[in-house]
């Protein structure tokens, strides 16, 4: 990485002309619309929320088909308003099927805000315009590139701008009427919703209701009201048209029949959930203690150093450091540093069970973060922290969960502390979302939604889907009630390389 940067930096010198990303012009700033007693969500939501004032509730959604159903249901639910922030939002089943949700709201006089970041938007640039010549629809862009399509034109944009582009919005946040929010973990896509034909991810999120949406969106309106957030507009003008909106929404009808015919659709049928929800019983805990936090969008103009612009980590570090019988990391990316190394080992050796649940080399689609964590992982094990590495592979039956799926990945980014209080977010224990990229996460103390994510920890780590990792007499051995192995199981050449080289050229600082 390091050699490819400094032939990054000499192309640069070499080329001229290269596009650059002009100001964004003067926009007035938006707020998200408050919330009233008119709509059916406002019915649904508001009398529970009167019952318990400075209150807000939480329910965890581990289950892939559930966080799709209450993001299809609430948009479907919305008379207001719609507000979705993500990082990704894939153009398969899934991803398709909520934008024609976001589509038939402003069908109805929803209005609409899409603000997405545009490492994976670029290349459905025509498909986010199209939405935008919706006149109920906004679209924004964050941190865009200049030039619009084309892989040469894309690399020597990004020749020219790596320090900007480097930097990345990784929140996810979806918001109805202002009434009901889900944040967490999730991109908007079929691996991230179970639905996946091959890989699928285990993820999490919060499903919200009560104050704490208000301070969501109050996040996703300092986002959106940012000069980084480039209007579909700005950016691609000629694209933003009726006719491109009318042969998107062609497209997107005929994922309707698609959707009613699939293994995925037939488990949404049959989930009580789904059906509670639409009947406006909400299966939700209550508590006054909670925070929502959220990095200020200026990290992503390099206006902080290191650590400095991570609200987030600001707020878990008192949490971590706090714990007293049992620290529970669930972290996909994991790559904690010396530093973070030093924390874990401190809380451990001061009485408090630290425990790690990360990705295997083989199920990690990242192999070069598996070599930045490796680097730590002796180090960990000798000062007493638990780990577990998810396998890649199991069997999740038809139903897909935290618990597992075929071709498994580990996407959760959450922490219990204490069997008292939890966090759940965007936001990886590794150098990337703490320096770089933007995240976002919830902070809540609840014993009883901790207790629930604990059981969800436990049975992920069982023999069945994870290993345990130890350190014996200076070798790591993996172990899962039935095999051994001394080196990373089930891991190929081209991973095991990758993760070498990562590991030898210590780039945690990109990880």
């Amino acid at each position: 990485m390091i050699i490819l940067r400094f032939l990054w930096v000499a192309a640069v010198l070499a080329v001229s002309g290269c596009a650059q990303l002009p100001a964004r012009a003067e926009l007035p700033p938006q707020q998200a619309h408050a919330p009233t007693d008119t709509s059916r969500l406002d019915q649904l939501i508001g009398p529970a929320e009167a019952a318990r004032p400075g209150q807000s509730a939480f329910r965890l959604l581990g289950d892939g088909p559930e966080a799709f159903a209450l993001r299809a249901a609430s948009a479907q639910l919305a008379d207001r308003s719609l507000d979705v922030q993500t990082y990704i939002w894939h153009d398969d089943l899934t991803g398709s099927y909520l934008a024609l949700q976001v589509l038939e709201a402003a069908d109805r006089g929803v209005l609409v805000r899409l603000l997405v970041d545009d490492m994976d938007a670029r290349a459905k640039n025509y498909g986010f315009a199209a939405l935008a010549a919706h006149p109920n629809i906004q679209v924004r862009m964050f941190n865009p590139f200049a030039t619009r399509e084309g892989a040469v034109a894309l690399a020597f944009e990004a020749l020219g701008s790596f320090g900007r582009i480097n930097r990345r919005m990784h929140n996810k946040t979806w918001i109805a009427d202002n009434r009901l929010a889900i944040a967490g973990g999730r991109n908007l896509g079929d691996e991230y919703f179970g639905a996946a034909e091959g890989g699928n991810f285990i993820d999490l999120d919060f499903a919200m209701i009560g104050p704490v949406v208000r301070d969501a969106s109050a996040s996703f309106d300092a986002y959106w009201n940012s000069p980084l957030a480039y209007p579909m507009t700005e950016l691609s003008p000629a694209d933003v048209s009726a006719p491109q909106l009318d042969v998107l929404r062609a497209r997107l009808a005929e994922w309707k029949p698609k959707a009613r015919e699939s293994r995925y659709a037939a488990s949404l049928r049959d989930d009580h959930i789904v059906r509670r929800l639409v009947e406006g019983d909400w299966p939700m805990t209550w508590t006054a203690d909670y925070r929502f936090v959220a990095d200020d969008p200026r990290k992503a103009e390099g206006a902080f150093d290191g650590a400095e612009g991570s609200a987030v980590i600001a707020a878990l570090l008192p949490e971590m450091e706090a714990a007293e019988e049992t620290l529970t990391v669930i972290s996909p990316y994991f790559v904690p540093g010396a530093g973070g190394t030093a924390l874990l080992v401190g809380i451990d050796q001061g009485g408090g069970e630290v425990r790690v649940l990360t990705n295997s080399l083989a199920a990690n689609d990242v192999a070069a973060v598996h070599g930045g964590y490796s680097r730590h992982r002796e180090v960990l094990l000798a000062g007493g922290v638990e780990l577990w590495e998810l396998k890649p592979v199991r069997d999740g039956g038809s139903r897909l969960s935290l618990v597992g799926s075929s071709g498994a990945s580990l996407h959760t980014k959450a922490m219990v502390v204490d069997n008292r209080g939890l966090f759940v977010g965007s936001y990886n224990l590794d150098p990337r979302s703490t320096a770089l990229n933007c995240e976002q996460g919830v902070l809540v103390e609840s014993e009883a939604l901790a207790r629930e994510l604990e059981a969800l920890f436990a049975a992920q780590v069982a023999g069945a889907h994870a290993w345990t990792v130890t350190l014996e007499d200076g070798d790591l051995y993996w172990r899962d009630g039935e095999r051994e192995e001394s080196s990373d199981p089930d891991a190929g050449f081209g991973r095991r390389f990758q993760a070498w080289l990562a590991r030898l050229l210590r780039i945690d600082a990109q990880l």
